[in-house]
């Protein structure tokens, strides 16, 4: 299912994170999935960050497509991720995506949420 006429959004996911997510999916033996990026409020710090696998298509939803790995943001969050880079990192000291984002203001100790 794609969205039809959908506007693109100013995340970023990069080649190491797009592979990742491509196993992931591979692995699930689904083609029908979006990696889904969004906030919502809660954590210490106020918003926390929200990534899953979805096969819905919202009303409002903006798709970029990274390779063949669609990335889909709700029209709420968009604002608050403008700009923000998606990674994957796997080393001895972090093993998970990881999200660089320019508009998070502070983020708490465990880096789990943002303001």
């Amino acid at each position: 299912m794609t969205v039809q006429d959908s506007a693109t959004h100013g995340v970023l996911l990069t080649d190491v994170a797009a592979t990742k997510v491509k196993n992931l999916l591979e692995q699930e033996g689904r083609d029908d999935l979006r990696l889904r990026v969004g906030v919502q409020p809660g954590g210490c710090s106020g918003l926390i960050y929200q990534l899953y696998f979805d096969e819905r298509a919202l009303d409002g939803d903006a798709v970029r497509d990274f390779d063949g790995v669609e990335v889909v943001v709700d029209r709420m969050s968009a604002p608050y991720l403008m700009g923000a880079t998606i990674d994957f990192s796997d080393t001895i000291e972090k093993q998970g995506f990881t999200i660089d984002n320019p508009n998070a203001g502070s983020s708490c100790a465990c880096g789990d949420s943002f303001s």
